[in-house]
């Protein structure tokens, strides 16, 4: 069995949304002071690897600790779309040579090389490939469960971009899982099992979150 971490460092001035508060972590008692290390956290919850639930776009809709804990686990398979262009809108055309591999009540993970990229430039935040809205409404189609991205965002930074596939695929209750790390070895694999719990955060719209692959060899 072979585990891989496809999660992102989180950590003081990590890289975030661009309109959001910096990252804080710091000592709050250390072991030479106080007798033992704890550190105080501040963070906007879509920081770093994370979950969004449909209260993040919908007050009606589930909140993060709503959702039932099985949902964070399953088969994913992991469409390797390295290459596109910066702003890149992945469609169904971009998707379909996996379609026979997506799985009713699955999880789609697309890799777009960006998670290489992280980092403070332009490039890592604002000019990301993201899903559409007409790639979501297929995916939406095939019965998904959850689609994650190594992205920022499921959508894109630039106007228009970023509301479409949150609406269409938290609408109906898929999960997103965004800013997702892949390391060069579990590129090799399009079948994983996937497990990505969020935190409880009572009546929120997201989590961090530790996502990693699970592969039987």
């Amino acid at each position: 069995m072979k585990v891989f971490d496809l999660s992102q460092n989180l950590y003081s001035s990590c890289p975030g949304w661009p309109t959001y508060q910096e990252t804080v972590i710091k000592h709050e008692t250390v072991v030479g002071i106080q007798g033992y290390t704890s550190e105080r956290l501040d963070l906007n919850t879509h920081t770093a690897t994370h979950l969004d639930a449909p209260f993040h776009f919908y007050p009606e809709g589930k909140t993060i600790d709503e959702i039932p804990l099985e949902r964070f686990i399953g088969r994913a398979v992991i469409l390797n779309l390295e290459g596109c262009e910066a702003c890149h809108a992945i469609t169904a055309e971009d998707m379909l040579p996996w379609k026979e591999k997506i799985k009713r009540d699955g999880i789609v993970l697309l890799y777009t090389g960006w998670c290489k990229k992280r980092g403070f430039s332009r490039e890592y935040y604002n000019d990301w490939p993201y899903l559409s809205g007409e790639g979501a409404e297929w995916l939406l189609e095939q019965g998904v469960k959850g689609v994650g991205i190594d992205g920022m965002s499921m959508g894109g930074w630039h106007e228009g971009t970023g509301r479409p596939c949150h609406e269409v695929l938290l609408s109906r209750g898929v999960w997103l899982l965004e800013e997702l790390d892949f390391p060069e070895e579990v590129l090799q694999y399009q079948d994983v099992m996937l497990h990505c719990a969020p935190l409880k955060l009572t009546g929120c719209g997201g989590s961090p979150c530790r996502a990693y692959a699970i592969v039987e060899d």
